[in-house]
């Protein structure tokens, strides 16, 4: 197996430091717009594990361009294209993986559009579509798309698969719940705005109108922030105010599982609710270019790209954010035995851990696991397919038993939890 990696931030440099420990790949191609921080992981991974003779390289590429993504893969004989750009290049890089004869994988797939006349009611182009109406593509060329293969979606989704196959005979509702207790300080040890994920991902996903999905009525849209409930998330995070936001794992959960409904709820916090209704009500939330004046004369900038270059950069945040995040799905409906059942299936990252291990922040790293994990069941061939398929196309099994076997035999030494509620 060759992978080119395409992006080199937070997540990108935490998937290469993760795969640096792994001996599942033949080379992993670390490419970015920027060569230098694509040079930069390359550099980090062979100060920290010795040389690597090859077995890492940087590239400079254009995310935006699919020929360009095409010859990079071509030219590195890349069997496999990881995707870890904003979700706004995903169909340039899933162009350009299967003109290459490539498999693919990403961790957020192709952006919606909101229904145009009955947005909070009515979907429209839905999260995914663009890539779902190509199946037929990678089908022919036998070729593999992995979709939404991060943290959420992606160990949500497996986790929601391994629930429907080994915990409940009939399934209610499939509902991710995500939640922390991160906390961000500036030098002089105050609480700052710093989201720990990228800015321009999350104002697209908590803006856009949450989707949901039930088998009576199938997918509907309902407003931004709905539904509010308190979830109690374990390990010491507590309870955390969750509400409605649009994500892949609605889309992605009810195309290969049964259950009545399916949900997803992020725990945002009022502070960061008000911040992103504040940018939507400034118009900084769009991705429309406009003119702005500068002192070498009128530039055309999109807002949102603004807002993001005027935040910290995730990938950066590490050093200066305690606490812990976890990723789960809650589900609820009868158990095996016919007996009302309801649990959550979760994973939980500490900051403190992932930032003496990896030089990552907690999110990213979190994120970053899921796609290297998957990688891994391929190269051994535990997962197979053509076509498009999401993460909960294949056996959970072996994922979350590679996962959470120790290091010393052979997995990745992460225990995912079972917590029951009822």
């Amino acid at each position: 197996m060759r992978i080119l990696l395409v992006g080199a931030g937070g997540v990108g440099n935490a998937i290469a430091k993760i795969a640096a420990r792994r001996d599942f790949f033949e080379a992993m191609i670390v490419s970015d717009y920027d060569l230098a921080r694509a040079e930069s992981t390359v550099a980090w991974i062979e100060e920290r594990h010795g040389p690597q003779n090859g077995r890492f390289v940087a590239a400079r590429i254009d995310a935006s361009n699919p020929d360009d993504v095409a010859s990079v893969a071509r030219e590195n004989n890349a069997t496999h294209v990881m995707n870890a750009v904003e979700p706004k290049f995903v169909p340039t890089i899933f162009a350009g993986a299967l003109a290459a004869d490539a498999n693919y994988l990403d961790m957020a797939m192709s952006l919606s559009e909101p229904h145009p006349v009955n947005p909070h009611e009515e979907t429209n182009i839905k999260l995914g579509d663009d890539q779902f109406a190509q199946a037929a593509d990678w089908e022919r060329a036998g070729r593999l798309a992995v979709v939404g293969i991060g943290v959420e979606p992606g160990l949500s989704d497996v986790f929601a698969r391994y629930a429907v196959d080994h915990l409940f005979s009939e399934v209610d509702e499939l509902g991710t719940r995500d939640g922390a207790n991160l906390v961000v300080r500036d030098e002089a040890g105050n609480e700052i705005f710093a989201p720990s994920f990228s800015i321009w991902t999350t104002i697209e996903e908590c803006l856009n109108p949450p989707v949901v999905w039930e088998k009576d009525r199938g997918w509907y849209t309902t407003a931004p922030f709905s539904e509010p409930e308190v979830f109690h998330f374990p390990d010491g995070i507590g309870p955390v105010e969750c509400v409605n936001v649009e994500h892949e794992e609605v889309l992605l959960m009810p195309r290969w599982l049964d259950a009545k409904r399916v949900t997803f709820k992020y725990g945002l916090g009022a502070e960061f609710i008000g911040i992103l209704k504040t940018l939507h009500q400034l118009h900084l939330d769009s991705t429309l270019p406009i003119r702005v004046r500068s002192a070498d004369g009128p530039v055309m900038v999109a807002p949102r790209d603004v807002v993001a270059a005027a935040l910290p950069d995730p990938a950066t945040i590490g050093p200066q954010m305690t606490g812990k995040t976890c990723a789960g799905v809650w589900v609820t409906g009868k158990g095996k035995d016919g007996n009302p059942r309801e649990v959550y299936l979760y994973h939980v990252a500490d900051n403190e851990w992932t930032m003496a291990e990896y030089e990552s922040q907690c999110v990213v790293w979190q994120t970053a696991m899921n796609p290297v994990i998957a990688l891994e069941l391929l190269a051994r061939g535990s997962w197979s397919g053509v076509g498009v398929l999401g993460p909960e196309a294949f056996d959970a099994k072996p994922f979350l038993d590679l996962m959470a076997r120790t290091v010393a035999e052979g997995g990745y030494g992460q225990a995912w939890g079972l917590e029951e509620r009822l």
